[in-house]
């Protein structure tokens, strides 16, 4: 399925218009703040009703505007048909429509279009703090697995819950409750997070040593629940039984997970840490293109690409390398700075726009 044509109403610094997206490959040119990244975020905000940059709901309404703000994506896929979904934050609050109805969860867009984003940010699935990363894997096991996302709400509920119950006066009898229900989606959780990440690193790590040259980098779960006490659900609630009086001191669940780690090696040892700042970066990069094959395999669809100055930090080579190992997408939107060479990525049919002040003024690649 790809975006048709996108319109925005006072999202950001976007001028009100209505852009014609119908082609595989879109090519938006600018300096920086002329609204390029905004556009790419009005895709992901109407794929997933959510910013990939972290921005609350009103940071999206544009500075001046009236309080309210909208995206609408016209959609076409040779499957489906035509679809329209429309994303709107007013008076502090956010709906969603897809075809004329109102949903009141937002995981059924995950079904419609699926984004992968690769942008700056990236760096912290790399080398920034465990919390991180279990975003990122959490985030592509949840493209293909509603029931895993669904066993994460549930188990976040709960440890807030139980959190609660802790920070006041540990009720042991409602204690006896909540570890019973934390167990049973946290082991689930485990189970799935284990599985699902010796299958990636099958996939990531020949695709990083095809870009970079580095063999033998691979990622590595470590649950906080260890094999003797969090294999099944039963040994998991006596394991927190055996924390209950840690965790009231400090009024917070400390196990459990929620502190799980990945942990990139090589040869056994962290590879992440003592790595090259470039070789951080392209491991970022490469962790995208492997999330968008690992999606890809297991749905047999293809998703949206988002590419936001990604190629400008890589040197020629790798930059090569690195196209050379995209994913296979059914359309991807591109940013580049004006003296960047975007015409080399073109292909026919694509489209280039100019994006000065957020107005984009369409040039037809070649």
């Amino acid at each position: 399925m790809r975006i048709a044509s996108l319109q925005f109403f006072s999202f950001r610094n976007l001028a009100d218009a209505e852009v014609d997206t119908s082609t595989r490959d879109v090519f938006l040119i600018g300096e920086n703040g002329q609204g390029k990244t905004n556009f790419l975020e009005a895709v992901y905000f109407s794929s997933y009703a959510s910013s990939f940059r972290g921005a609350k709901d009103y940071e999206f309404i544009k500075i001046g505007g009236k309080g309210s703000c909208a995206v609408i994506a016209k959609r076409i896929s040779e499957e489906d048909g035509n679809r329209k979904t429309i994303v709107k934050v007013e008076d502090g609050k956010k709906s969603v429509v897809i075809d004329g109805k109102k949903i009141d969860d937002r995981k059924e867009l995950l079904f419609i279009t699926p984004c992968i984003v690769f942008c700056h940010e990236d760096m912290a699935f790399a080398a920034g703090p465990p919390e991180n990363k279990r975003w990122f894997f959490d985030q592509t096991q949840s493209l293909y697995d509603p029931l895993y996302l669904d066993d994460l709400r549930n188990f976040r509920k709960i440890l807030k819950t139980r959190n609660n119950v802790l920070k006041e006066s540990p009720d042991f009898a409602m204690l006896d409750v909540l570890d019973s229900q934390l167990a049973y989606y946290g082991v689930n959780i485990m189970k799935k997070r284990a599985e699902s990440t010796r299958l990636f690193s099958e996939i990531f790590a020949p695709l990083y040593e095809k870009v970079s040259g580095i063999s033998n980098v691979q990622i590595r779960y470590i649950p906080s629940w260890k094999d003797e006490n969090g294999d099944d659900a039963g040994k998991a609630v006596e394991f927190l039984k055996t924390k209950r009086e840690h965790d009231a001191a400090f009024g917070a669940t400390l196990s459990g997970p929620h502190r799980d780690r990945y942990l990139f090696t090589r040869e056994g040892a962290e590879f992440a840490r003592n790595a090259s700042t470039g070789q951080r970066r392209l491991l970022a990069l490469l962790l995208r293109v492997a999330q968008a094959r690992r999606f890809s395999a297991v749905t047999a669809k293809k998703p949206i690409l988002l590419l936001d100055d990604v190629l400008l930090e890589l040197d020629p080579k790798k930059r090569r390398r690195f196209m050379e190992a995209m994913p296979e997408y059914n359309q991807a939107f591109y940013t580049f700075l004006p003296e960047e060479p975007y015409e080399r990525y073109s292909k026919n049919g694509a489209i280039a726009y100019q994006v000065v002040e957020g107005r984009f003024i369409e040039s037809r690649g070649k």
